[in-house]
């Protein structure tokens, strides 16, 4: 499982998944969560503006990223 640290008390769902690599852009992640390949915390989640926050983790691509601070 990689990690990732934050700054603030929550991270944008795309942007975390740019943070960590697993998408080029905040299109691709667009596209990846709104055809439901992105889980957090073990749920589908179809916002790319979710809040994601310390603890919560990223599942996509069979990658797992969990944030921290």
């Amino acid at each position: 499982m990689e990690i990732i640290k934050i700054r603030d008390d929550h991270i944008k769902l795309g942007q975390a998944m740019k943070l960590a690599g697993l998408v080029e852009s905040g299109v691709d992640a667009k596209m990846e969560i709104q055809e439901g390949f992105v889980k957090v915390n073990g749920k589908v989640e179809l916002q790319r503006g979710k809040k994601i926050y310390p603890g919560d983790v990223i599942e996509f691509d069979q990658k797992l990223v969990k944030v921290e601070n």
